[in-house]
């Protein structure tokens, strides 16, 4: 059964609305506010019904606890992660060719919300990772994530490689980070068209299955001393080159 959790910030609630808007079960709203995005809120949530509460700062301060409101918060119901048989439908509906990141064993939370968060800076259309020996959406990815973990689609499997198999048979390209010889420079690697990027666990990287499910190995040129960066980093530098080289393409 689903529980009711709290989420605090205009994004992360207007998120929520978009996706889940059956989920949403009280708003709390900072008295006074009159603005752009406040008012796109309040004009998503009136049909609604849900009764909007007007609250003084300190108020909504006390409500979100630690977390960063901008001045809204709600009490939502948790949404569950979509299994193997929710990505394959939705993988049908999709419009434009696949890109996804599948996380291999991304365990602490904090880098699965910065993750999420540079996915949907990023334009990925899905998260994906193994449901054991992985992080889930926790208060802490929500906070790290800024939204994106509730407007990021994210699907948990029960076995991430045949799910790769599965994506494989549809045409995807499995592209992984790695530092083997064989990897390629990310910079010299078309990240264009259907694409499932791949990224290893903090410090082990991916799985030897995993990285043997791969169609190509990449890796990111170091200008310095070090040899390699945070899974969250490495991330966000992978995803960014492949956004600029599928922005370019269509440009």
């Amino acid at each position: 059964m689903a529980k009711n959790i709290v989420i605090c910030g205009l994004h992360s609630v207007q998120a929520y609305l978009d996706r889940h808007p059956e989920g949403i079960l009280e708003v709390f709203l900072l008295k006074g506010r009159d603005d752009e995005r406040m008012n796109k809120l309040v004009k998503g949530l009136r049909p609604l019904g849900v009764t909007l509460q007007w609250r003084e700062r300190g108020q909504l301060d006390e409500l979100a606890g630690d977390a960063h409101h901008q001045g809204a918060v709600a009490r939502v119901r948790e949404q569950a992660p979509g299994d193997e048989n929710d990505l394959v439908v939705f993988l049908d509906g999709l419009e434009a060719p696949p890109f996804l990141l599948l996380l291999d064993g991304v365990t602490d939370p904090h880098n699965l919300g910065a993750c999420l968060r540079s996915a949907d800076a990023a334009g990925i259309h899905a998260v994906i990772t193994p449901r054991d020996k992985s992080a889930s959406i926790t208060p802490v990815v929500r906070k790290v994530a800024v939204g994106a973990a509730d407007s990021m689609p994210f699907f948990q499997v029960t076995n991430l490689a045949r799910t790769m198999e599965m994506l494989k048979e549809r045409g995807i390209w499995l592209m992984g980070t790695a530092l083997e010889e064989e990897a390629k420079s990310l910079y010299d690697v078309a990240l264009t068209g259907p694409i499932g990027i791949i990224m290893g666990a903090e410090g082990s990287g991916m799985r030897r299955l995993t990285r043997e499910l791969c169609d190509v190995l990449l890796y990111i040129p170091m200008g310095g001393s070090v040899e390699s960066l945070n899974v969250s980093v490495a991330t966000g530098v992978t995803l960014f080159e492949a956004m600029r080289q599928r922005t370019r393409l269509k440009s």
